[in-house]
């Protein structure tokens, strides 16, 4: 038999169905800004083209135009992590996408601003990736001695990793290879085309530039860099304790890796700016990197490791007062 409440009774229990939305919707509004968002312009630098970096950056703005439909992001091209960290040190980007050893390097340097740099998160890692023609008779790194190897160009991330995993091998990258400075852009047509041996590229996992070379079907496959040398790296200290043993998933590059993993090593990539920045753009923009992390990882999916838990990580760089902020409104 259905029971019918008392007309009080439904009264109460139907005020008290509105007095939880109220109160849920209170809260809502509580943890999430509702302020106005921030406006004006400010400049992003990314890296080189056909590089995770300048599709994590672009990805990035769109998600940020959608909540913050006033701030202009102006995405800058780079030469990479080296010329990014410099940029903003010196004022000339007020955002950009960096590896960690790069900032690292920066500060044992005491480069100029270098005090003035800060994280705002700690993205995803950077696989480094050795590159050669399948049929190429190298086997290790110290097989790349008298080889033509496009090492990054000046300035770049990559030209810093390359030479320091050279001399790991024994290698001078000025005396024990031809060097050339192609990226990501070019290095792939260049291998396809015979005008080098090999290319090293240190890039979050899949990179474009590699997946288009595989797509235009052209053979290629990854040098492995063994854990002895990763860990000659890392015995060194200081800035070399940011670099790690790893390796590449199969599913990376399915076509070329056939179900099969390579070793290798991985360097953690930061967003960093500078200590002037608005407290209040920086919480935001912390904010929309966690929020828009699924949306961005459908098409960068290097992305999709950005984590609330490891993003407040930004080591060597302390965090901005405006990253913090939102870390520790979010903290359970």
């Amino acid at each position: 038999m259905v029971q019918v409440l008392p007309r009080i009774g439904g009264r109460r229990a139907l005020l008290g169905s509105a007095a939880l939305l109220v109160v849920l919707g209170l809260l809502a509004w509580w943890l999430w800004p509702h302020e106005e968002p921030p406006s004006g312009t400010v400049t992003l630098s990314t890296g080189a083209e056909r590089g995770v970096y300048q599709e994590y950056g672009t990805r990035l703005r769109t998600a940020i135009a959608d909540d913050m439909p006033r701030l202009k992001i102006d995405l800058e091209p780079s030469n990479g992590s080296q010329e990014n960290v410099s940029l903003v040190a010196h004022g000339q980007a007020d955002f950009a996408i960096a590896a960690a050893d790069a900032v690292q390097a920066y500060l044992d340097d005491g480069k100029p601003g270098a005090s003035r740099l800060r994280g705002l998160a700690r993205l995803y890692d950077d696989y480094v990736q050795v590159v050669v023609p399948a049929t190429s008779r190298i086997q290790t790194i110290a097989d790349l001695k008298g080889k033509r190897v496009a090492v990054g160009p000046e300035g770049s991330g990559v030209r810093l990793i390359s030479e320091r995993l050279l001399a790991a091998a024994g290698l001078d990258i000025d005396k024990d290879i031809d060097p050339r400075d192609d990226t990501i852009g070019t290095s792939p047509g260049a291998l396809r085309d015979g005008r080098i041996d090999a290319f090293i590229w240190s890039g979050g996992l899949p990179t474009r530039g590699l997946t288009d070379l595989a797509d235009d079907g052209y053979e290629f496959r990854f040098v492995p860099i063994s854990g002895a040398l990763v860990a000659k790296l890392h015995d060194q200290g200081g800035v070399f304790t940011h670099y790690r043993a790893s390796v590449m998933p199969a599913d990376a590059y399915p076509d070329i890796l056939d179900g099969s993993t390579v070793p290798t090593l991985t360097v953690a990539n930061l967003l960093i700016t500078r200590d002037d920045m608005d407290p209040r753009l920086t919480e935001w923009l912390t904010r929309m990197v966690i929020k828009s992390r699924d949306a961005i990882g459908q098409e960068v999916h290097a992305a999709q490791v950005v984590d609330l838990r490891t993003a407040i990580y930004t080591d060597p760089l302390r965090l901005h007062e405006g990253a913090r902020r939102y870390y520790t409104s979010v903290k359970p």
